[in-house]
C-alpha cells in the first residue's frame, strides 16, 4: 500500500474516532439506565415459628434495601464505548434524581376573548312617576347570597330641590354645587326596596332628569346605576328638527337652475341651427331652378356638385352666456356650502367635534348619549379640596393645588363586537378651553387595581365605573367628552 494511501486511512480512523466521541454525550440515555437498572430480589420465604404458649412478639421493621450498583460496562469488543461514556453512565447511576420530563412544544397559546364583568350584586332601577309635580321611584334590589351595606344617592336637577324623600333619606350638597339624596341601607339576601322622592319643578312642563347609583358602604365604587326623565303629564314631547328635503336645498336648487339654462341655450341654438339651414336650402333651390330652363324644380340636379360649406359653430353669445351660467352655479354653489359650514362652527365646541364617523352629540349627565359603538352616561360627578389629589403608585406627582374629580360612567357596548377604548381619549374640559385626560394610575385605584382600559367591553355589555380627572384651580370641569375611537365624533356631557 502507498505511504500516501495508508497516512489517509489513518487519519480517516482517528477523524471518525473523534466523531463518535463527540456524539457519546448526546446519545440518549434510555440503554444506560436500562442496563443499570437492577434485578429484583429473590424473595424468600421465612421458615414457620414454632408453636409457642405467648404470642410471639413483633418482627422488628425491614432496613431499606441499598441501592442497586450499575452493571459493569464492557471495555473491549465491539459494544465498548468511551471513557466519556463510562462517566456520564456512572454519574446516572448514582444519582438519585429521576430524569425530569421533556418540555412540551413550544405554542402559542389560543386567544380567548376577555371574560365579562361579574354581574354586580346591588342593581338599581329608576322610574318617574305621571304626576304634576316631578316624582321618582327608585327600586334597589341585593342578588347576591349574603347581606350588603350599600349607600344609596339620587342627583338632582340644577335649581331642583327635594320637597319629599322617603325614610331614612337625606338631602345634601355633592361637591358643594349640586343637590343630592342619600340614602344608607343594608339589603338582606335576595331583597329590595323602593325609594322615593319628590322635586320641584324648575320651570313649568320642563323635564327633568334625575339618576341614581348605589355604592359600597364607604360611597366610593359604584354598584350600578340607573336614571329617569319625568315628563309633566300632558306635556307634548319636542319636536324633532328634521332636514329639509333635497328640493328645498339651496345648493340642489341653484344646481337644477343652472342644468336647465344650460338645456333651454342647447336647445335654442339647435332649433336655430335648424332653421337656418332649412332657409338656405330653399333659397339654393330656388336659385337652381331659374336657371334651369324654366321647368320649376325646387331640388337640385342630382349630377350638380353641391358646393363646399363650412361647418358653423355656436354663436359666440351661446357660449359666453353657458360659461357663465355654469360658473355662476359652481361659485354659488361653494359660497353658500363654505357658509353653512362657517355658521355651523360653534367657537365653544373642542376641534374634537369634527371627527370623521358619526356626529357628535351633547347633553346633560344623567342623560344616555349614544356615538358610534356606546353608550354613554354621566350619572355623577364630584370633585374634591385643593390639593386632595394623591400620587398613585408609578405615578409622577401631581401639582401643588391639584385636586381630583372623579366621574361615575355607565359605558354601554352597541356592537356585535368586542370594542376597546382609551383612558388619553376620556377628557374633561375646565375654563378657558383646558383640558386634561384620565388619569389613569388614579382611575386604576379607584378601580381597585383593575385597569378598566386593559381589556376590551363585550359585545352587549354594559359596565359602570369611575374615572378620575385631576384637574388645577377652583373652578370644576365644565364638560365631559369621551369617545370609543380616535375616529368617532364621541359624545359631550355638560356639567351643571
Amino acid at each position: 500500500m502507498p505511504a500516501s494511501t495508508r497516512h489517509h486511512r489513518a487519519l480517516a480512523v482517528f477523524v471518525h474516532c473523534l466523531g463518535i466521541l463527540a456524539a457519546v454525550p448526546a446519545l440518549p440515555a434510555a440503554a444506560p439506565e436500562a442496563a443499570a437498572a437492577p434485578r429484583p430480589a429473590a424473595v424468600t420465604t421465612p421458615p414457620a415459628a414454632p408453636p409457642a404458649r405467648a404470642a410471639p412478639p413483633a418482627a422488628p421493621p425491614a432496613r431499606a434495601a441499598p441501592p442497586p450498583r450499575a452493571a459493569p460496562l464492557p471495555t473491549t469488543g465491539p459494544t465498548a464505548v468511551g471513557p466519556a461514556m463510562a462517566v456520564a453512565v456512572a454519574a446516572r447511576a448514582t444519582s438519585a434524581e429521576p430524569t425530569p420530563p421533556s418540555a412540551p412544544p413550544a405554542v402559542a397559546p389560543p386567544s380567548r376573548a376577555p371574560a365579562p364583568a361579574p354581574p354586580p350584586p346591588v342593581t338599581v332601577a329608576v322610574a318617574p312617576e305621571s304626576s304634576p309635580a316631578p316624582r321618582y321611584r327608585i327600586h334597589v334590589r341585593n342578588v347576591g347570597n349574603s347581606p350588603v351595606d350599600t349607600t344609596v344617592r339620587q342627583e338632582l336637577p340644577s335649581g331642583s330641590s327635594a320637597t319629599a324623600i322617603s325614610a331614612g333619606g337625606q338631602s345634601s350638597r355633592s361637591g358643594g354645587s349640586r343637590a343630592e339624596v342619600t340614602w344608607r341601607l343594608r339589603l338582606p339576601a335576595h331583597s329590595s326596596t323602593t325609594l322615593g322622592t319628590a322635586l320641584t319643578a324648575t320651570a313649568p312642563g320642563q323635564p327633568l332628569t334625575a339618576p341614581a347609583c348605589a355604592f359600597t358602604s364607604d360611597g366610593t365604587r359604584p354598584y350600578d346605576c340607573a336614571t329617569a326623565t319625568w315628563q309633566a303629564a300632558g306635556a307634548a314631547p319636542a319636536a324633532e328638527v328634521t332636514e329639509a328635503p333635497p328640493w328645498r336645498r339651496y345648493p340642489v336648487l341653484l344646481a337644477g337652475l343652472g342644468i336647465l339654462l344650460l338645456i333651454s341655450a342647447v336647445v335654442a341654438w339647435v332649433w336655430r341651427r335648424r332653421r337656418g339651414r332649412g332657409r338656405r336650402v330653399t333659397a339654393a333651390a330656388l336659385a337652381d331652378g331659374a336657371t334651369d330652363g324654366g321647368r320649376g324644380t325646387i331640388y337640385p340636379r342630382p349630377a350638380t356638385p353641391s358646393p363646399s360649406r363650412r361647418r358653423r359653430t355656436p354663436p359666440g353669445w351661446l357660449l359666453v352666456g353657458a360659461a357663465v351660467v355654469v360658473l355662476a352655479g359652481v361659485v354659488g354653489t361653494a359660497g353658500w356650502t363654505a357658509t353653512r359650514q362657517v355658521s355651523s362652527i360653534d367657537t365653544q365646541k373642542q376641534p374634537t367635534s369634527g371627527a370623521w364617523r358619526g356626529t357628535g352629540v351633547s347633553g346633560p349627565m344623567g342623560m344616555p348619549l349614544r356615538e358610534s359603538a356606546f353608550e354613554f352616561t354621566v350619572y355623577r360627578m364630584t370633585c374634591g379640596a385643593a390639593g386632595s389629589a394623591a400620587t398613585a403608585q408609578g405615578a409622577s406627582a401631581p401639582p401643588p393645588g391639584a385636586r381630583s374629580c372623579q366621574a361615575t360612567v355607565g359605558v354601554r357596548n352597541l356592537t356585535g363586537a368586542q370594542q376597546p377604548w382609551h383612558g388619553q381619549l376620556q377628557r374633561a374640559y375646565l375654563p378657558g378651553n383646558r383640558w386634561v385626560s384620565t388619569d389613569e394610575p388614579a382611575t386604576r385605584a379607584a378601580n381597585l387595581g383593575r385597569d378598566v382600559f386593559a381589556n376590551p367591553v363585550a359585545a352587549g355589555s354594559r359596565v359602570v365605573l369611575p374615572l378620575v380627572f385631576t384637574v388645577d384651580g377652583q373652578d370644576p370641569p365644565r364638560q365631559l367628552e369621551l369617545r370609543s375611537g380616535v375616529f368617532s365624533a364621541g359624545v359631550r356631557v355638560q356639567m351643571p
